[in-house]
């Protein structure tokens, strides 16, 4: 395809539909978009005769959506190519350290084929954007960076990516700094850490020492807590105040962040003022299992939520299927949004803040100049495609087709 063409025939979201003053659909046209360069340059409605030049690439009025981010996942980790396998059950999660040790090094399969094997499946979901942790000890050094950073070298061109140095036997507790801070110089944008008091033993220097090699990398931070409620809030409330000083507002994430749900809705609310204040985005994979981080509360408090898969198929977990799309509906379907416009706002979690409609029905996405990553999806709606988890039928990322296709 030219780096200059039209989409032709796509479905875009122009309002909600009202009845009784109650929303009660989306209303959608067909329109023709310009594509140069990886942007989106011009949009014109399919009712106007299309006189051009340029190739064509027919959309069959398919609804297109921003395509998805997927926050939280671990290349490094997953099995997707292995033969398959349970989880082996263990006491505690360093039992699961040493079940992860012993396993993956043993595989036929390389960590590069099994990374490579995820991404397709990410991007086939309809994510052009990943955020990857990579497991940083000892007895690894820094070979998962290396083959994970072999794996992301294919995928040029196709979709973009973060990588998370993870220390995930504990920063404190497998004495890995060193070996964090050559990640950091090797690729690595950002520094990990894993449960500050019930890893590492020490929630201050376990802290410390991650926000001071952030600093010193000018690489932001995602910590992994687990930590239950005022154990949990306590270390949101330090790492908040260290991300302040530090000025590394906006650059900060916790992954998980489970103990938000478990202390009293006014705790919740209090904290959510002090994360927001300091920039810091909750990361939430809608486990089944778990007391979710209040989502619609710390959206109402100004705190940015994202969603990831997190494990798909380890030493960890059994299930996942790499659809990011799913875990929205999941969130959906935890909450209790169930109508039109929350169904359609829900999007949002999965697209960094992108919706084609805003709250008041006005179109927000897309928009000339907007980067033409998209996703044509078989829905009718924004709504349907979150709650019937609506099959992705072509994956572009800037500008190029990556996945699916479109037969003339």
């Amino acid at each position: 395809m030219s780096s200059s063409y039209w989409l032709t025939n796509v479905r875009l979201e122009s309002g909600y539909l009202y009845e009784n003053g109650v929303i009660s659909g989306t209303e959608t046209e067909i329109c023709h978009l310009r594509i140069e360069g990886g942007v989106i340059n011009e949009i014109v409605t399919a009712n106007k005769p299309l006189e051009t030049d340029l190739p064509k690439q027919d959309g069959k009025n398919l609804l297109m959506l921003p395509s998805f981010i997927e926050k939280h996942v671990h290349l490094d980790k997953t099995l997707i190519g292995e033969t398959w396998r349970a989880v082996v059950p263990v006491a505690n999660i360093t039992g699961r350290f040493e079940v992860e040790k012993q396993v993956l090094p043993s595989l036929p399969t390389s960590t590069k084929e099994r990374a490579e094997n995820l991404l397709a499946t990410l991007l086939s979901a309809g994510s052009t954007e990943v955020r990857t942790h990579v497991d940083i000890y000892p007895e690894a050094g820094l070979h998962n960076l290396e083959e994970v950073q072999m794996a992301l070298e294919q995928y040029e061109g196709k979709l973009s990516y973060e990588i998370v140095a993870f220390p995930q036997h504990g920063l404190l507790r497998s004495k890995s700094k060193e070996l964090v801070r050559a990640a950091l110089r090797e690729g690595a944008t950002l520094i990990g850490g894993v449960d500050p008091a019930m890893v590492d033993g020490d929630i201050e220097a376990s802290l410390q020492q991650m926000m001071e090699l952030a600093v010193e990398a000018n690489a932001g931070v995602d910590l992994h807590l687990h930590d239950p409620d005022y154990l949990g809030t306590f270390t949101m409330r330090r790492l908040a105040a260290l991300t302040m000083e530090a000025g590394l507002q906006g650059r900060v994430a916790i992954s998980h962040a489970f103990a938000l749900g478990e202390v009293p809705a006014g705790e919740a609310a209090e904290l959510s003022a002090i994360l927001a204040e300091a920039g810091i985005t909750i990361i939430t994979s809608a486990p089944h299992s778990r007391t979710l981080p209040p989502v619609p509360l710390l959206h109402e408090k100004g705190v940015a939520v994202a969603a990831g898969c997190d494990n798909i198929f380890d030493t960890w977990q059994p299930f996942g299927n790499g659809d990011i799309l799913e875990r929205a509906g999941r969130l959906a379907e935890r909450f209790r949004w169930i109508d039109e416009l929350s169904l359609s706002q829900s999007l949002g979690f999965i697209t960094g803040g992108k919706t084609p409609l805003d709250r008041d029905g006005k179109r927000a996405w897309p928009n000339v100049g907007d980067e033409a990553s998209v996703v044509l999806v078989d829905a009718t709606s924004t709504a349907e495609a979150v709650a019937r988890r609506a099959e992705r039928k072509a994956v572009f990322y800037r500008g190029t087709l990556v996945a699916g296709g479109l037969q003339s």
